[in-house]
């Protein structure tokens, strides 16, 4: 970034906000990835807004980034500016409604809604990703979506424009919703909840807790899950039965312990992950006629 580039960012938020050259690997759950350009972390809404704005009148690429969870980011990095969320995680409960900023972890807001007997969040207990990341792919899990209790959200254009969106605007699917469509940057969620027993809401977190813990491999660095499910299929299953369980590439292995995952057991590149992703697809296509898709977002450039 040119030093006049670099002045006018300064105008709207601290030095001590942005990181350059900063490593990704840093902030993805994959351990892996090339560095930001200009790596921003603004503590309000006030400064993201400003920082949107910026980018889009110096013509300068912009890339949002929350904890990295379900994200692959390539070798050679990401140019231009990668906006960082993890400053903005308050969460708050109005009534039946919980309100929860863009950075906030789904884990921690699914425990806020049971401090206060609310019902509905009990799905993400084990989801490891932001409030933001899990918007823009209504994310789910054991019978449950976002889509299902979700209300609103706040956003910003990439004008840096403000706006509401309501429940009926959100374009919520299996895995889509119209925030990417439409390169809204998320602010915050607002999510209808119901009374709820916290006996129940407490034995249901258990479980679901218990079956991701003894079914998933946390001890190693991942990104989840990578596929979709195929329609009729689980991923998992085609997978194992591909006899792919084990394999490596570089320090990229197909999880032992869940077919779905591919874990970073060895200091893995990102191009390692992304060619046991291909191998796997091109494996189970060729075994079962079934071209799976990738759940993950791969982003970056080549090293």
């Amino acid at each position: 970034m040119t030093e006049q580039v670099m002045t006018g960012l300064y105008e709207g938020i601290s030095k001590e906000s942005v990181l350059i050259n900063e490593p990704l690997k840093y902030h993805t759950y994959t351990k892996m990835g090339g560095i930001a350009d200009l790596f921003i972390i603004p503590t309000s809404y006030e400064e993201t807004a400003f920082v949107v704005r910026y980018a889009y009148e110096q013509g300068i690429p912009l890339t949002l980034l929350g904890n990295g969870s379900n994200l692959v980011v390539r070798d050679g990095g990401i140019r231009g500016i990668v906006l960082s969320f993890e400053k903005l995680t308050d969460i708050s409960v109005e009534g039946h409604e919980l309100v929860a900023q863009s950075g906030a972890a789904i884990i921690e807001a699914s425990r806020v809604a049971y401090a206060h007997q609310l019902s509905g969040l009990e799905f993400a207990c084990g989801i490891p990703g932001t409030i933001g990341g899990a918007l823009i792919m209504n994310a789910g899990a054991y019978g449950g979506e976002v889509k299902d209790c979700l209300h609103s959200a706040t956003v910003l254009t990439r004008q840096g424009e403000l706006l509401n969106i309501s429940h009926d605007e959100l374009e919520l699917g299996y895995r889509t919703s119209c925030f990417s469509k439409k390169e809204y940057i998320i602010l915050e969620g607002r999510f209808a909840l119901t009374e709820g027993d916290p006996a129940l809401i407490k034995e249901v977190m258990d479980d679901l807790t218990h079956k991701r813990e003894t079914k998933q491999p946390l001890e190693y660095p991942s990104c989840g899950s990578v596929f979709k499910r195929p329609e009729g299929y689980f991923a998992g299953k085609l997978i194992q039965d591909s006899n792919l369980q084990g394999t490596r590439i570089g320090g990229a292995e197909v999880s032992k312990k869940h077919a779905g995952f591919i874990v970073n057991v060895e200091n893995a590149s990102a191009s390692d992950y992304i060619a046991l992703i291909r191998h796997v697809q091109e494996t189970v296509q060729e075994k079962f006629g079934i071209l799976l898709e990738t759940e993950v977002k791969i982003i970056g450039e080549e090293a």
